[in-house]
């Protein structure tokens, strides 16, 4: 016999002599309830709906054809008008309810975690099929390059907003691919997850942390490098170092020239003490052997931030946030000062017209240091103070340095106003739960970046806060799996073109503005 479907409107009855109907009654002759009616019994494949028969037995035979058809042509809407049942899910694809079992682990296929990452991973595959397309949605309604350059002919858009658009419209062409990492030691190649990848302020270096399958991490600097044809090269510098503790947190150091070092935060394991070290960038390569392994290293119990100061008045100055203090020293002289704080620093950048140090603490307060005032034991050396509602995993200085982005744990993102101290702009979308996840901003094509806990990378527009892309992790998502990105304007050098960087498991993805990269690849292959 023909199993009864919710959508197919009404359940076969079994032939029956006249008068001989029995509804509502079963074995036993004991009236069903109400509720009973609604539902069939319990079976392996869970319950049936049954809801619409009653209407249907209730409806003359032309309403209940005509119902018949249309619930037919519209059964990707009735998925979702599926009652929720306690202990069932309702499976689109198989039409019917199925039992959640107990338990959080992975022999059980049931569970409502696993349902919903199944879910997440079908929406992920989907996406990134969109992201094959050659054309892809533009980023606003109506809004094109041949568009764009009409109205820019006309006069009706300034050149700082066309500017802008334009990479915007860029911003949403831009496809995968997959770079190869050239070695010197090309029999052993790359099987260590990326942790975390910073470039530096031309884009030619990268530092990379990989995490070590036996525990703690190795570091080192990629080079990257562009040609004539657009495409981007990469080379790993041969002194790779190794340690068992963490990478907290990293930047780039201009100690003897521009981003000559780089400043590392460890944080301590077992025996082993935290510390903070500025290496050079030479000693990753075996170019110049004689260069000094350190500069400056100091022990500490946990740093959670460093930032290094680009302002004249103290440019070998660095910071580092600690647990209820921040640390400032000058890597030259020695020279230390202490400042205490009521809660963890975990981010911090300094401006550059100014020496003022910006503080972000796991409380959700937002702090300034002027470097010029000594410290003093009430706070009053705070320039300016404000909250978010959750711990500060990132802040960013703009250039006009009276305005500052700030996310935090809850995925709020917002900007700033320092002279008011009033938040004037929001970017929704990002998704951040506990995580320690950075934002990126690239001002000359205003557009800010953020990865999150759900690893997706998020492009917004810097002016509006209009999300513009949303590009799905090429891996399927893992907390130990979250994507670290690099956007640059002119990746690998002067000679580089806008795009972004990816680093997620072992693998690294260029996602260039240039469209026929693929081509320039292949012809340069051939050569």
């Amino acid at each position: 016999m023909k199993k009864w479907n919710w959508r197919d409107g009404q359940r076969p009855h079994r032939r029956q002599g006249a008068g001989q109907r029995r509804h509502g009654w079963y074995r036993g002759h004991r009236q069903r309830s109400t509720q009973d009616e609604e539902w069939s019994g319990h079976n392996d494949a869970g319950p049936s709906y049954r809801a619409s028969q009653r209407r249907h037995e209730n409806q003359p035979a032309s309403s209940s054809s005509a119902s018949s058809s249309s619930s037919s042509s519209s059964s990707s809407k009735t998925s979702s008008a599926a009652p929720e049942l306690p202990g069932f899910y309702f499976d689109p694809e198989k039409n019917r309810y199925f039992r959640l079992l107990p338990g959080h682990n992975n022999c059980n296929p049931l569970t409502r975690e696993q349902l919903q990452k199944k879910e997440r991973e079908k929406q992920r595959n989907k996406m990134l099929a969109e992201d094959e397309k050659p054309r892809k949605k533009a980023p606003r309604t109506g809004l094109n390059t041949s568009l764009l350059l009409q109205k820019r002919q006309l006069g009706l858009l300034p050149e700082n907003s066309y500017c802008r658009l334009v990479h915007e419209v860029k911003v949403s062409g831009m496809r995968r691919h997959k770079l190869e990492i050239q070695s010197t030691d090309n029999s052993n190649p790359n099987t260590d997850n990326f942790r975390l990848i910073v470039g530096d302020s031309a884009c030619e270096r990268v530092f990379t942390v990989n995490d070590v399958s036996h525990g703690g991490c190795k570091y080192g600097i990629m080079n990257f490098s562009s040609s004539s044809r657009g495409s981007l090269s990469v080379e790993m510098c041969d002194n790779l170092y190794f340690t068992n503790r963490k990478v907290n947190s990293i930047c780039w150091a201009s100690v003897n020239y521009p981003d000559s070092h780089v400043l590392l935060c460890l944080v301590g394991v077992a025996d082993t003490p935290g510390c903070v070290s500025l290496l050079p960038a030479s000693l990753f390569s075996n170019s110049n052997p004689d260069q000094p392994g350190m500069l400056c290293s100091f022990k500490i119990s946990s740093a959670w931030s460093c930032a290094w100061c680009l302002n004249p008045q103290f440019d070998k100055t660095f910071s580092t946030g600690l647990s209820r203090r921040v640390i400032v020293k000058d890597a030259e002289t020695g020279r230390t000062q202490t400042y205490c704080t009521g809660s963890d620093v975990l981010a911090q950048q300094f401006a550059i017209r100014v020496p003022v140090l910006f503080n972000g603490c796991r409380s959700g307060e937002i702090f300034s240091i002027d470097l010029r005032q000594r410290g003093r034991r009430d706070q009053s050396w705070k320039a300016s103070r404000f909250h978010q509602e959750s711990a500060i995993t990132s802040v960013r200085v703009l250039q006009d340095e009276n305005y500052l982005l700030a996310a935090d744990m809850l995925g709020q993102i917002k900007l700033w106003d320092v002279r008011v101290t009033k938040p004037v702009q929001e970017y929704k979308g990002h998704y951040n739960e506990h995580a320690y996840l950075p934002i990126h901003v690239n001002e000359p094509e205003g557009l800010l970046l953020a990865v999150g806990q759900d690893c997706y990378t998020r492009l917004w527009s810097l002016k509006d806060g209009h999300l513009l892309r949303t590009i799905p992790s090429p891996h399927p998502a893992a907390n130990d799996l979250i994507p670290s990105v690099v956007f640059s304007s002119k990746l690998g050098g002067c000679r580089g073109l806008p795009g972004l960087l990816m680093a997620v498991k072992h693998d690294l993805y260029y996602f260039p503005y240039n469209t026929d990269y693929q081509e320039g690849e292949e012809q340069q292959a051939g050569l």
